[in-house]
């Protein structure tokens, strides 16, 4: 479930995932590899919070053909 915070909505690791459809250690791989820059917010849990323009860069990234 989406998280609101000053007006912009933030999802979790997991719908991210869904929403890319990718594994959530193939996400975590990315970060760690650099592919995607660690940009994202943590919420008091430290658990990552990712934008709509995240999402977006994260969607790219996965549905790029090589």
């Amino acid at each position: 479930m989406p998280v609101t915070i000053d007006g912009q909505t933030y999802y979790r690791t997991n719908e991210v995932c869904q929403m890319a459809n990718l594994g959530r250690s193939t996400l975590l791989r990315w970060f760690r590899s650099g592919v995607i820059k660690n940009r994202v917010k943590r919420d008091r849990r430290g658990w990552r919070l990712f934008s709509r323009a995240d999402v977006k860069i994260i969607e790219t990234v996965a549905n790029h053909i090589q």
